[in-house]
C-alpha cells in the first residue's frame, strides 16, 4: 500500500502543478512480459503524484520522489525490486521500484485505471470509488491517453535483459522451467555444480533476478572475473521473482557479472529470470 488513510485529505502541491508533456526521449527495453503501456503509464503516475519530480516530498506523509512512494514501502519495494532495502531513492533506483511495483499490480489487477486507484488507496476494489479517486484514475488516464507510446527519464536509462538474452554465455547444463510469474514465463536453471554464466552489460548498476524458495540453492557471484559473495538462494516460501543480488559503481562502465552454481546438496537449484542495468 503506497498510501496512508490521510493521503486523500494531504496531496502534495507539485501534483496540482500544470502538467507538461516533455516528449518521448526514446525507449526503454522491456522484457516481452512487460505489460502494453508501462512507460505511458509511469509517465502519468509520475506527472499526476509530483509534476516528474524525484525530490518531492510530502509534508504530511512523508511521502517522497517521484512516484511518492511512502517511507514504510520503500524499503521492502527496494530490497524486492534493487536487492538493497538501505538503498537511496536516487532517481535511478526510483524509477526501476516502481516499474517493478507497476508490474506485479498489473499482473495482479489486470488495469492500469485499477494500479492507478491501487496506488492512491491501498484497494484493489473495482466499486463504490469516492469521487476523489475516481477524478484521480481519470487525470492520470487522461495523462495516458495523450503520452507517446515509448517514453523515458531524462536523468536514467534502465535496460532489461531475459534469460535468452545473447549477452548472456551459459556454461554447462542450463533448462528451461515455466511459470506465470516469471518475466516473461520462463526462467533459465541449473542443478550441477559448476554450472556458470557470464553477463557482459555496461552501466552503473546491476541487479540479477531469480526464485528463491525451499528447492534453492547457493551460487558463486563474480564481478569481472573476482569473487563477490556467495549467494544463498534458499526460503522456507517460494517467490518466484526477487532481486537476489545487485552491484553499483559511481559511474557507468564496462562489467562481467559471473554466477557459478555450487550444487547445495539437497536443494541445487539456481535460476536466471533476466537482469536490470542502469546507465
Amino acid at each position: 500500500m503506497r498510501v496512508l488513510s490521510g493521503r486523500l485529505k494531504a496531496v502534495l502541491v507539485a501534483t496540482l502543478a500544470t502538467i507538461v508533456l516533455i516528449g518521448a526521449l526514446g525507449p526503454t527495453a522491456t522484457f516481452a512480459s512487460d505489460p502494453a503501456g508501462l512507460s505511458r503509464f509511469m509517465y502519468a503516475m509520475g506527472q499526476v503524484e509530483s509534476g516528474g519530480n524525484y525530490d518531492a516530498r510530502n509534508p504530511t506523509s512523508g511521502a517522497y520522489g517521484k512516484y511518492q512512494i511512502m517511507p514504510s514501502n520503500w524499503p521492502p519495494w527496494a530490497l524486492r525490486y534493487l536487492g538493497d532495502a538501505s538503498a537511496r531513492q536516487t532517481p535511478a533506483n526510483q524509477e526501476v521500484v516502481a516499474a517493478g511495483k507497476f508490474r506485479d499490480l498489473y499482473r495482479s489487477l489486470q488495469s492500469w485505471r485499477r494500479v492507478a486507484y491501487w496506488w492512491l488507496t491501498g484497494s484493489s476494489r473495482t466499486t463504490d470509488w469516492s469521487t476523489y479517486a475516481t477524478s484521480y484514475v481519470n487525470k492520470v488516464m487522461a495523462i495516458y491517453a495523450k503520452t507517446p507510446e515509448k517514453v523515458t527519464a531524462v536523468t536514467q536509462t534502465t535496460h532489461r535483459y531475459s534469460e535468452r538474452s545473447a549477452r548472456i554465455t551459459y556454461g554447462g547444463t542450463w533448462r528451461m522451467a515455466s511459470h506465470p510469474a516469471y518475466a516473461g514465463d520462463a526462467a533459465k536453471y541449473s542443478t550441477k555444480a559448476g554450472a556458470s554464466a557470464s553477463f557482459v552489460f555496461s552501466g552503473s548498476r546491476v541487479i540479477w533476478y531469480g526464485p528463491v524458495g525451499p528447492t534453492r540453492g547457493k551460487a558463486r557471484v563474480l564481478i569481472d572475473g573476482t569473487y563477490v559473495k556467495t549467494v544463498n538462494l534458499y526460503s522456507s516460501t517460494f517467490t518466484a521473482r526477487k532481486a537476489v543480488f545487485s552491484k553499483s559503481w559511481a559511474t557507468a562502465g564496462a562489467h562481467t557479472l559471473g554466477i557459478e552454481v555450487v550444487g547445495t546438496a539437497g536443494h541445487p537449484y539456481v535460476a536466471i529470470d533476466g537482469f536490470t542495468v542502469v546507465d
